[in-house]
């Protein structure tokens, strides 16, 4: 397969792309030679590296949307943006240090002097939250590429898109696979909820137990924490004499760090923890914790797996482990470089910068899943901005790497159950 992007071409553009406050303004569309795009992520703080990967996954990106090459994906075919003449994608990026305050204020910095055509962020749902109000007030598209919360589609913003899977979507999956080790024969009577204070957890806590009520499980436990607290003795103390048959948490990553170093120290192990993927699909978790994450499961929206059925998975997967110096696409990173495309790709279809055609474009979206480097169905936006087509799986952690266990037609093998000791 050629492919035109290489390491330095990579490298050179990224110098430019990844400098902060460059202050372009956006020309009118028929003049266009570049399209500025604001990205908010945690670049500082506890969850900065969040932010640090999230840079690479568009450089990635936008080696793709800038360069020429064969890919299957959109906008592979050309350099830039050819239905604005062959214009080039630019971010800016701005630093939320995770406070939904601050993601406000940047949102808003980014609109009225960076002049950008669009926002893509944010990792955290609660700075989500306010990012696409801003972005709302000045008819600007926001595109979430890795907020889970369901309650962002639910709050009747014209704006407001989201191309990846839900926690209400996710969850539905991890209750679907109970059932399945049900059939087959495994105790699976109990679950116990473990879930950090923001509406992440609070709305992934909500929708795991409604599901669970309506499916015939027992909450043995319904444990909220403050998140990045500094120690879960006692909450592990409960999840322990709680004893449920699954352990189901929703957590960042140093909380899930603390979780399970807490866990070990006080002899605490569940046949099974299927997490809500956040600090459970981060490399630096297993970098911290080693084996006392083996056989661990985490919902997805993204498997390796899938470059066996789909070519694009593994050349871009290397172009990102060439820029993230070794590291594998994972539910963050594979998530932001799609959004990233999806936008431009929405942006070059409305052969526009202005607010309203882009979003008109991204209504009109209907791509195809084999166009993208996610198991989902295709990407086509409902009345909310949802897109109720991706397809989330689940990865067990054996080893040094993640396994698909399911659904059957993603999976290439059986979950281990109970997790491997």
């Amino acid at each position: 397969m050629s492919f035109s992007i290489n390491r330095r071409n990579l490298l050179a553009g990224s110098a430019a792309t990844l400098a902060l406050g460059a202050g372009a303004v956006r020309p009118a569309s028929a003049q266009t030679k570049e399209v500025v795009i604001g990205a908010l992520y945690p670049l500082s703080g506890a969850a900065a590296q969040i932010g640090v990967d999230a840079q690479k996954a568009f450089e990635v990106a936008l080696a793709v949307i800038n360069e020429k090459s064969d890919l299957d994906l959109p906008l592979a075919g050309s350099a830039g943006l050819a239905g604005l003449g062959g214009a080039k994608v630019r971010i800016v990026y701005a630093d939320h240090q995770g406070d939904p305050q601050k993601g406000r204020a940047e949102a808003e910095r980014l609109i009225t002097q960076e002049k950008v055509s669009a926002l893509v962020g944010s990792y955290q749902s609660a700075v989500a939250a306010t990012v696409s109000q801003s972005a709302e007030r000045y008819g600007i598209p926001f595109l979430s590429a890795d907020n889970s919360s369901p309650s962002l589609t639910r709050r009747g913003l014209k704006y407001f898109f989201r191309a990846a899977a839900h926690d209400e979507m996710f969850s539905a999956a991890m209750f679907d696979f109970l059932d399945a080790q049900r059939k087959k024969g495994q105790k699976v009577d109990t679950i116990a909820l473990f879930h950090e204070d923001t509406i992440f957890g609070t709305d992934s806590a909500n929708a795991q137990l409604k599901i669970a009520k309506e499916r015939g499980y027992n909450v043995a436990a319904d444990i909220k924490y403050r998140a990045n607290s500094p120690s879960l003795t006692a909450e592990v103390q409960q999840l322990k004499a709680a004893d449920a048959d699954v352990l189901m948490p929703s957590s960042y990553t140093t909380d899930g760090i603390l979780l399970l170093k807490t866990m070990n120290e006080l002899g605490y192990k569940p046949k099974a923890v299927l997490a809500q993927a956040a600090g459970f699909s981060e490399q630096a978790l297993y970098d911290a914790v080693g084996p006392l994450a083996e056989g661990i499961i985490t919902r997805g929206s993204f498997s390796l797996d899938l470059a066996k059925k789909r070519p694009s998975v593994g050349v871009v997967n290397e172009l990102f482990k060439k820029a993230s110096g070794g590291k594998d696409l994972n539910d963050n990173t594979s998530r932001e470089f799609m959004a990233l495309l999806l936008l431009a790709d929405a942006i070059d279809r409305a052969k526009s910068t202005e607010g309203e055609a882009i979003r008109n474009a991204l209504i009109a979206t209907d791509l195809p899943g084999e166009k993208t480097i996610m198991p989902w169905s295709k990407v086509k936006y409902d009345e909310s901005g949802q897109n109720p087509y991706a397809d989330p799986v689940l990865l067990q952690r054996i080893g040094n790497t993640f396994v698909t266990v399911f659904p059957a037609q993603a999976a290439i093998a059986d979950a281990l159950w109970p997790m491997k000791k």
